[in-house]
């Protein structure tokens, strides 16, 4: 593979399944190609019908990019929001048997973020923005456009429209409490389930969201189930009675993996796979009244069906799929899931397999790819650590290939046996150009259990990043990796693993690939958007308990130690990670060790991660660009051009001069 494939993957983006299980409707989602001219942006999802095992046919215009794709009760329509023209976000519908799209239901001024159909069809609930401050935008547009930090709340409001020939133009309102992200409608259609926070503050999202069920012709609370932490997907029963809620066990689970049932009544909840080593990563209810979840395992995944009444009714395993989510109408069950050989698809269960319905990037077949699979090691307390491994097209040679470590975020994250490769993440560019990559599920990870992912917690960098050195002279000894051309690189929290690896850790590290990751955390603390989450799940104390002990384990302080070539990359808008983080350690290096190669870029208007399609091929030009100069030589006194996209004729290229 090439960077130019990377920027040409399409995958499944979003899947509805029909009432009757007849049909299924998905998007494709992709980027704008612009190794081939095609002009800049985000990624684009457009609608699709699929019948059956190859069978699909766009429904939409490709130029019509959509999102929150449902069918309505009777089937006979496909909604989904979208924006005409530059108008404000509304849900539209189209119909099964053919017809063109048209407005079912909006909000005056207002983008619609999410709805959900009345059961009975006679209605659409919408979650839409804030209304809009005029005031406020006549003084922005006058200069007084100041910004008051944290203190500017804008709730979204909840709606219900009426359905009929003509769009209803007064939608009711109802109240709702505090910031409601995400709502449910039960069958009785008289009953909501709402996910609200005190604020749209991130950390609010990660420590205080809760379920409430509400009326919904009131907006009167009837029960709030009070889970003590993180809380994740959550789906209604066909009956109304009961809720599935993927949820934290407590106030420091690091992850919301568990997964409950919960009775609407009352709020009362129980978890059903609490202290297993594993992670529920979706749920669905089937129309009988069983539970389908997707649980991972380790690096691998099964989809299991539990009753009513939370006993386990079966499970399928995954085999060399990797399931994402899953979705349920009539007798069909479909799930999203990739391997190692391709991106997300869409498959159905069928006579006790899982059949592929469609198939993306019909050219990966002509790829040749490098081995991947399952690794583990012992780390040197006796943990037993797991990974994914992919290794050189061919093989490794004698002696070991250069080996890059592409190490997740979270930590409260894991990697699985499946698709591993996109702009961040080398994988088989990388394994194409001789090298080995493994993906550590270190301490901190999740897909382990509870237990697993607490491991780190309390003591910044020991054990989760000693693992990666452990990591490292496993495949050494295994002949996979040789032992002067290892590298590492990650974003976020696997950004703060590669400043980690290229400051205390650089002798054991040849290069280092840095992306939105932290480098102090004490000035990490005074500048994210989510000081309780690292409190909770991370540091489980305050910088100001022991400075010192937050220095000690802080890149900066350890730069005096630093002899690992240095690629760092942010998103000049980020909030989650500061983008002073990588300029801290930019500086420290460039002042405290001005030989070592180090550098810096900042891609404007992108966060905690690249959006755009251009900033992604741009970084995944440099990141292998630095790798190639620095790992695979294994010459950290290379000299090492500044690579710029080559605009010519429309299309681009990559400038291998000097800029």
């Amino acid at each position: 593979m090439t960077p130019e494939d990377v920027a040409a993957l399409e995958s499944v983006g979003t899947v509805a399944v029909s009432p009757d299980g007849s049909r299924i409707a998905y998007t494709t989602a992709r980027l704008p190609d612009v190794t081939e001219g095609e002009e800049n942006g985000s990624t684009s999802q457009q609608l699709k019908m699929a019948y059956a095992p190859m069978n699909a046919r766009d429904f939409l215009p490709d130029d019509m990019s959509v999102s929150g794709v449902a069918f309505s009760p009777d089937g006979r329509m496909v909604s989904f929001t979208w924006s005409d023209d530059d108008e404000d976000t509304a849900v539209w519908g189209i119909p099964v048997d053919g017809g063109a799209q048209r407005k079912l239901a909006a909000v005056k001024d207002s983008d619609v973020r999410s709805y959900a159909w009345a059961p009975d069809g006679s209605a659409i609930w919408m979650l839409a923005a804030a209304e809009t401050d005029k005031d406020r935008e006549k003084q922005s547009k006058a200069g007084f456009n100041a910004i008051v930090y944290e203190e500017e709340a804008r709730l979204n409001r909840l709606f219900a429209a009426k359905i009929g020939a003509e769009v209803d133009g007064e939608p009711t309102k109802v109240t709702i409490p505090g910031y409601v992200s995400g709502f449910k409608v039960a069958s009785n259609g008289t009953t909501g389930v709402v996910e609200s926070a005190p604020t749209p503050q991130i950390d609010d999202a990660y420590t205080s969201k809760r379920a409430h069920v509400i009326d919904l012709s009131s907006g009167k609370v009837l029960a709030v189930v009070k889970t003590p932490g993180k809380l994740g997907d959550i789906e209604v029963s066909p009956d109304g009675r009961q809720l599935s809620m993927i949820a934290g066990v407590d106030m420091n689970d690091p992850a919301d993996t568990t997964l409950h049932l919960v009775d609407v009544a009352s709020g009362s909840y129980r978890a059903l796979n609490a202290g297993a080593a594993e992670a529920a990563v979706d749920a669905e209810w089937l129309p009988d009244g069983r539970l389908a979840a997707v649980i991972h395992t380790g690096v691998q995944s099964s989809l299991r069906v539990y009753n009513a009444d939370g006993s386990i009714d079966h499970e399928h395993d995954g085999g060399d799929l990797i399931l994402s989510s899953v979705e349920a109408g009539g007798n069909t069950i479909a799930v999203e899931a990739s391997s190692p050989k391709h991106p997300t698809e869409l498959f159905v269960w069928n006579n006790g397999s899982f059949q592929r319905w469609t198939q993306h990037n019909p050219w990966l077949s002509e790829i040749d790819f490098g081995e991947q699979r399952a690794f583990t090691f012992t780390a040197t307390d006796g943990q037993q650590v797991e990974g994914v491994l992919i290794e050189p097209v061919g093989g490794a040679p004698r002696g070991g290939a250069p080996l890059i470590l592409n190490v997740h975020g979270g930590p409260e994250a894991h990697d699985s046996n499946g698709w591993q490769t996109a702009y961040s993440k080398p994988g088989q560019v990388a394994a194409g150009q001789g090298y080995a990559v493994f993906l550590p599920n270190y301490r901190g990870s999740t897909g382990y259990g509870t237990a697993f992912s607490k491991q780190h917690q309390g003591r910044y960098t020991d054990p989760e990043f000693r693992d990666l050195v452990d990591a490292k002279r496993a495949l050494v000894e295994a002949g996979i990796a040789d032992a002067d051309r290892v590298g590492v690189t990650g974003g976020s929290y696997g950004g703060y693993a590669t400043a980690w690896t290229s400051t205390y850790y650089s002798d054991e590290f040849a290069a280092g690939v840095m992306f939105v990751g932290i480098s102090n955390q004490i000035s990490k603390f005074g500048t994210t958007d989510i000081p309780y989450e690292m409190y909770n799940v991370h540091s489980r104390a305050w910088p100001w308990d022991n400075w010192q002990k937050m220095l000690d384990v802080s890149p900066v302080y350890h730069v005096d130690k630093a002899n690992t070539p240095l690629l760092i990359m942010h998103g000049a808008e980020d909030t989650r990670v500061d983008p002073g983080q990588s300029y801290e350690l930019y500086r420290s290096i460039k002042v405290r060790k001005p030989d070592l190669p180090v550098r810096l870029v900042l891609y404007p208007g992108e966060g905690h991660g690249n959006r755009k399609a251009a900033a992604r091929y741009d970084y995944n030009l440099r990141m292998m660009r630095w790798f190639d100069t620095y790992l695979k030589t294994g010459n950290r006194d290379a000299a090492l051009p500044a690579p710029r996209p080559e605009l010519a004729d429309g299309t681009v290229g990559t400038s291998k001069s000097d800029d």
